[in-house]
């Protein structure tokens, strides 16, 4: 029964994706509205310091001054100004390289980013060593150690190779 309810999902699903797909001004049967225009997103504007040529200009839509300015351009550039040129290349693109390698200030947001990340985290370990963690084992003290050592000298624990091995027994030292 489930897996009949999931095939009609499917080919509810397949049926909108096909209308969603047919583009232009086409109805939907079940809500009664236009779909909308689909818009070309493959080539956006990036101004890159590798990509000295992007795929598309900074400006698509032009305005009538702009227009009539790339009129202007077709003819001779020696009758342009500088501030007419200068306005033709801002249509194109959005920095100038200089402009592009100019280093920002994102540099202070993220450093500060970090440094809130990292005492935030020492926070949460110092709670956690107070409130969370047991206390630290008797075993971990230097005397606890020390008794222990002694103890295993006395057993004479592995006394060919290993521990008791490495301490004389008349001068009680290591030798």
């Amino acid at each position: 029964m489930l897996r009949l309810t999931w095939t009609r999902v499917g080919r509810v699903l397949a049926q909108r994706a096909t209308a969603a797909l047919g583009g232009g001004s086409m109805r939907t049967a079940s809500h009664g509205h236009d779909v909308s225009e689909t818009v070309d997103m493959s080539a956006m504007y990036w101004d890159r310091v590798d990509t000295p040529l992007p795929d598309r200009p900074y400006k698509d839509v032009l305005t009538a001054s702009d227009k009539s300015l790339k009129q202007k351009e077709k003819g001779p550039w020696s009758q342009l100004s500088k501030e007419e040129k200068i306005a033709l290349y801002r249509m194109m693109f959005h920095q100038t390289y200089p402009e592009m390698k100019q280093p920002s200030d994102e540099w202070k947001t993220v450093l500060g980013g970090i440094f809130i990340f990292m005492g935030f985290t020492g926070l949460v370990v110092w709670w956690q060593k107070v409130y969370v963690y047991p206390k630290r084992p008797l075993t971990f003290d230097e005397d606890w150690q020390a008794k222990q050592l002694q103890r295993m000298l006395d057993m004479k624990v592995n006394p060919i190779d290993g521990l008791a091995a490495k301490w004389d027994y008349e001068k009680r030292q290591w030798k």
